[in-house]
């Protein structure tokens, strides 16, 4: 191989790769580490796991981090961190890191490294010859939100703009798009009001499908420092470990969430415990809505979701007369076959109640990834950049002019879905999809099906930090890619906070900056004139500020990189002229308007949907899932790679199961069992426990066998998947000479 991927016949073709674009070997990531870091100093740095989104210091030695301690004066986390940011170094460590681009051998299916230039020419003649011969939909890419923002937004230019594909889509669609859409229809854009504060100031506290105490266990730090002894909240089939920290907990049949707010909604009308005035003053559709909840007695209501009539008023009472009170949802609320409407129940909720823009209050959104809001706002994917609509010619203007393109560059039509993408790859439409930074044959729902459509590609691109991954592993082309803390850039996090990622280790071998790799590849395929001013992640910061002006994220107010840096993070909104230290928590609506030419929310609703696979005589037990520990992390690609993180959760899957069914079935503590459903199997070691009811088990989501089983149900406004209810069997596992081990698919 080429010791730099520079060669003749790459720069007649497509002129000089120059030392800013691919930097020598032992040097790619994204330039050097900043200057301004002393070789023996600390620096601050916002964490690449969860959307929490806290504060780092990085202990460098040498001019390279060496260890990690929470940053005390960060507003998020205030000196906190949980066990990933602790350990967020160690995945870059790892021995299966990508450190050079690897091409397959069509015919021995063996991975040969290939240079930079090798690998960039095979991309575009790849995807060149697809568009040339099956036209712009004939290609697609399936994103992160786990890279910086400027890397997202110019992945989704160049993929658009400058190679003139139409379809993409993000794995946010596996956490947030539910909360994007119910915001986009409710308050008139993706707009997350809340501040971190107001898990300090609020009187009522409600979770509705959040397990903070796990998922997000610095945000649970905050509401445990809150001092108006609060009542807490949680609305979830299981007893958590935060169900188990509340004062109540409604553990409701699984996805009867619907059911159950609406119950409630109704008891606030009958009750008068309605801030009448707000409601007049800022909302469309209560008397409709009211209408509407007619039918949802406390008798139906208690039949449906298994809570008596008592705990249901007991729970409306709370919250009409509760004082502050902010409603607070997660996975298992948006990953529903409902799930738009779930969300907008608790929206409802808050509008009905004046609760909201104001301190301690609130409908929130807590993010799943640790960039998740920037894919939303810059990933360029079913939204234009900024926020804007592919569908609004205004919008297509509008971005073209501060991008110097030419409008018709931007396509008139949103991009397919996640779900529609695999689609149409297994229909033929699609034949060549680019993977970048998610593991899609790990964490897609129903994914024993997803093999057999990749399969069906012409071409399969895998950009990763990784080559082990199960997505990368059936790759035709991998490219290996820097990871957090070998680039710079910046993150949102879930209260809208811009916080500043910064470079302090270099990346191994080869490895690029997604930013560089995305610039290397707009210059081979030819576009590179369109994205000249995209010269570096701080030059795309000051891109994306232009293009937030004027709509409701609107941070032009922000100067640069220094700012972010010594202001401990900036929410948006801030517009330019705004003071340059702003307050250091703000949320959104504290002037009761909302983002509609009239200003006002909406009240949106619909009658719920029976679920789409209830158990049965076959399958009598319905399947919930999440986050197993605070150290395990998604795919477990990363934490994996941590000894201190695989020593604080189990090394193979359990499965929790009510005494009850555990004695009916003849399971004993431990035994290995095998949980089937419709779609494939998977074994488990049993963890017999009073955590689930009768007739529930619960897997944890970080195990690849989980979602061989999961039903591919969608809620149909977000395209969000439905991971939290299936339907499945559990029988014991005599074990075999020879056999398989606990977590691994069984034979037949």
């Amino acid at each position: 191989m080429n010791s730099h991927p520079v060669s003749t016949l790459f720069h007649r073709r497509h002129g000089p790769i120059t030392e800013d674009l691919v930097l020598q070997p032992g040097n790619f990531g994204l330039g050097q580490i900043p200057a301004r870091l002393q070789p023996d100093a600390t620096t601050t740095l916002v964490c690449g796991f969860c959307s929490t989104g806290c504060g780092l210091k990085a202990h460098l030695r040498e001019g390279s981090a060496i260890n990690l301690t929470p940053d005390p004066d960060y507003p998020v986390n205030l000196g906190m961190a949980c066990p990933k940011g602790w350990e967020a170094l160690a995945p870059l460590d790892a021995p299966d890191r990508a450190t050079t681009p690897l091409l397959r051998d069509r015919l021995t299916g063996a991975f040969s490294p290939v240079s930079w230039e090798t690998a960039a020419e095979r991309f575009c003649g790849e995807f060149r010859r697809i568009r040339e011969t099956h036209g712009p939909e004939a290609a697609a890419f399936l994103s992160t939100g786990q890279i910086v923002t400027e890397e997202m937004a110019l992945l989704g230019a160049l993929f658009k703009f400058g190679m003139g594909f139409v379809h993409c889509d993000s794995n946010t669609r596996q956490c947030m798009a539910t909360s994007a859409t119910a915001y986009k229809e409710s308050f008139g854009f993706d707009a997350p009001p809340f501040a971190y504060s107001d898990f300090e100031q609020s009187d009522v506290l409600v979770f509705v499908g959040a397990n903070p105490c796990i998922a997000h266990p610095i945000m649970w730090q905050r509401v445990l420092r809150n001092p108006r002894k609060p009542q807490i909240i949680v609305v979830d089939p299981r007893a958590t470990e935060t169900a188990m920290a509340a004062t109540q907990h409604y553990a409701i049949r699984p996805r009867s969430d619907l059911l159950f707010l609406y119950g409630i909604a109704h008891l606030l009308f009958a009750n008068g415990w309605i801030d009448a005035g707000f409601v007049e003053a800022h909302t469309v559709g209560a008397d409709a809505f009211r209408s509407f909840l007619a039918d949802y007695t406390p008798d139906r209501v208690a039949e449906g979701t298994g809570i008596p009539r008592e705990r249901l008023l007991q729970l409306a009472r709370t919250i009409g007369t509760g004082g502050r009170v902010s409603f607070w949802w997660t996975m298992g609320v948006n990953q529903g076959h409902e799930s738009t409407r779930t969300a907008q129940a608790l929206i409802n909720l808050a509008l009905l109640t004046g609760n909201i823009g104001k301190p301690g209050t609130g409908a929130n959104s807590i993010t799943g990834q640790c960039n998740a809001m920037g894919s939303r706002l810059f990933g360029n994917v079913t939204s234009l950049l900024g926020g804007h609509e592919f569908t609004h010619p205004e919008h297509r203007a509008k971005v073209a002019s501060i991008l110097q393109i030419d409008p018709s560059l931007i396509p008139s039509q949103a991009s397919r879905a996640y779900d529609q993408i695999l689609e149409d790859i297994d229909s033929g439409k699609i034949r060549a999809l680019w993977v970048i930074a998610t593991n899609s044959v790990h964490s897609w729902i129903n994914h024993g099906r997803l093999r057999s459509i990749l399969a069906k590609l012409d071409f399969l691109v895998v950009q990763d930090l990784y080559h082990s991954t199960e997505t990368a592993q059936i790759a035709d082309l991998i490219l290996p890619a820097a990871g957090w803390g070998e680039k710079e850039g910046t993150f949102i996090n879930s209260e809208r906070r811009i916080g500043l990622v910064k470079k302090v280790r270099h990346a191994p071998g080869q490895a690029l900056a997604d930013f560089q790799i995305f610039r290397l590849l707009a210059h081979a395929w030819g576009c590179q004139d369109l994205f000249k001013a995209w010269s570096s992640p701080e030059a795309a910061f000051q891109i994306l500020k232009r293009l937030s002006q004027g709509q409701p994220c609107d941070f032009s107010g922000i100067r640069d990189y220094a700012h972010l840096d010594a202001a401990g993070g900036i929410q948006w909104p801030l517009p330019e002229g705004s003071p340059s230290a702003p307050e250091p928590e703000r949320r959104l609506f504290e002037d009761g308007r909302f983002f509609f030419p009239d200003q006002r929310a909406r009240m949106v609703f619909e009658a719920p949907r029976p679920e789409p696979e209830p158990p049965d005589a076959d399958y009598p037990f319905v399947l919930l899932t999440g986050r197993g520990s605070s150290a395990q992390w998604h795919t477990l690609s990363r934490t994996s790679k941590s000894a201190c993180l695989r020593s604080l959760a189990p090394e193979h899957p359990w499965i929790e199961i009510h005494p009850e069914d555990a004695e009916h079935l003849g399971i004993s503590p431990h035994a290995a069992v095998c949980i089937r459903s419709r779609r494939g199997a998977t074994t488990a070691a049993a963890f017999v426990t009073n955590t689930v009811q009768r007739g529930q088990v619960f897997l944890p989501m970080h195990f690849p066998g989980v979602n061989q089983l999961t039903f591919p149900a969608f809620d149909p406004y977000s395209r969000q998947p439905s991971y939290k209810s299936c339907a499945v069997s559990v029988i014991p596992v005599t074990p075999q000479p020879g056999s398989r081990g606990v977590g691994e698919t069984p034979r037949g």
